[in-house]
């Protein structure tokens, strides 16, 4: 017994329940149609519901654009494609559009949401709005940026949430600083966690105090070594842009690793300053697979490291946007089974998806444009493109299925990327193994993996 029988029961539950929120939607979108959507109406909708007036002014919002400027997503929720968060991932980034520039997101996004992650729709639909109106995401990016804020929060315990909503490049810059530091700390012997060292991190920076405090450790702890604050550690944050973006000839949107699409002034700034702390991906235009990594030395096997992180973006487990700046490059085909180090077998995984892919009962599979097929314990099927392809989503299909079925469209076939090999004259052999710089694609059946024993995460 596997399982399958039990995941099958969950995922028709699900598909209920999505159902169900469609005939919700419908029916919240005749009630603003008689009483019209004004504090009023919305707050008798939070008396009869329970929910506060903010939350059913939102579920108003929500079911307003889903009947009048998005029906193929509704369509979806309908069928049981999506449930409502992910829904409601279409009907944000598209609230300030224009009708007819909602509509026509909502029709480039029909059949590419069933199977995705919320977070992946949200970072698709970012992507389809600056795409279908390049020229208002530099004014919808001021505006976005003028709502800037802190928010304090208190939760049930002795703890508070203190919040700020920033610029993504600005976020994603200062998270890693953080997360750097922690993982500096932990490794110089710190017996805190990585979480908690890095609230301890983040509330010295903004303190401005020296170094961690000691009470914040656990009482059955001892104390902890004080934190590193000078120099601080650096923290890579990858901003990916076309080349012809960058020269002004277009106005491509760029991406932000682990955050999604950037505006294109937005990303030529960083790009252009010198002084700036994020590096710049160059791309082809064509593509999407790297031209310039932002550095001039070419040091294997440190140049291959860089090329697969700069690559791979993201941990490439499907749903997963960790940066890759803190992943763990992993043998598709296990070192130990004579798997080549080189990019052609060679992926990001974050820690947690790391041991997943080692479990037993997990394979994966790695063709030479960087699309990844991976079959679960239970034999269900999952095909996650490159990065750099337009389609963030993923194909899945059911247990037991090939996925060769009438409609799968496979990936368009990319050159095969550099493999961060060594120069001529510097290839060495280990045993009988082939030697680093090889880069034959990894075309044959898929190995299972044994399972490994990294740390927890």
């Amino acid at each position: 017994m596997d399982g399958g029988t039990e995941l099958d029961e969950m995922v028709r539950i699900e598909r209920a329940v999505a159902r169900l929120h469609a005939r919700f939607v419908n029916a919240a979108a005749r009630f603003v149609a008689v009483r019209g959507h004004t504090e009023e109406s919305a707050a008798e909708v939070g008396v009869a519901l329970g929910w506060t007036g903010r939350f059913a002014r939102q579920r108003l919002d929500l079911a307003e654009q889903l009947v009048k400027r998005l029906p193929h997503t509704l369509d979806a929720l309908t069928h049981g494609e999506v449930d409502l968060v992910k829904a409601s991932k279409v009907a944000g980034p598209t609230a300030t559009l224009p009708d007819t520039l909602a509509i026509r997101v909502d029709q480039l996004m029909a059949g590419r949401l069933d199977g995705a992650t919320a977070g992946s729709i949200q970072r698709l639909v970012k992507k389809t709005v600056l795409d279908v109106d390049p020229d208002g995401q530099a004014e919808r990016a001021q505006q976005e940026r003028a709502q800037r804020h802190v928010r304090l929060s208190h939760n049930d315990g002795s703890t508070a949430t203190l919040a700020a909503e920033l610029p993504a490049e600005t976020a994603q810059a200062a998270y890693a600083r953080v997360d750097t530091t922690a993982r500096t700390l932990r490794r110089g012997g710190d017996r805190r966690s990585l979480d908690q060292l890095r609230a301890d991190v983040y509330s010295d920076l903004l303190l401005g105090r020296d170094e961690t405090a000691v009470a914040a450790a656990l009482p059955t702890q001892a104390p902890s070594p004080p934190a590193v604050t000078s120099p601080p550690p650096k923290a890579d944050v990858f901003v990916h842009i076309d080349l012809t973006t960058l020269v002004g000839l277009t106005e491509r949107p760029a991406e932000l690793a682990g955050h999604g699409p950037l505006p294109a002034p937005v990303a030529r700034a960083i790009a252009h300053d010198p002084a700036s702390t994020w590096r710049r991906i160059i791309t082809d235009p064509h593509t999407g697979v790297p031209l310039d990594v932002g550095r001039t030395r070419y040091r294997p096997p440190k140049a291959l490291a860089d090329y697969v992180k700069v690559r791979d973006r993201t941990c490439r487990f499907p749903g997963c946007h960790r940066p890759s700046d803190h992943v763990d490059l992993d043998h598709v085909i296990p070192h130990g089974c004579d798997g080549p180090t080189c990019a052609a077998n060679l992926i990001g995984l974050c820690r947690h998806h790391h041991q997943v892919k080692h479990s037993p009962g997990w394979t994966f599979r790695l063709e030479a444009d960087g699309t990844v097929h991976i079959t679960t314990p239970t034999d269900r099927r999952i095909t996650a493109p490159p990065p750099h392809e337009k389609d963030l989503g993923t194909r899945r299909t059911s247990a037991g299925s090939t996925g060769d079925s009438p409609g799968t469209q496979e990936p368009r076939r990319r050159p095969e990327p550099h493999t961060g090999g060594r120069p001529r004259g510097k290839t060495r052999h280990r045993r009988r193994r082939r030697p680093r710089g090889d880069a034959t694609p990894q075309d044959g059946p898929a190995r299972r993996t044994n399972p490994a024993r990294d740390a927890s995460p």
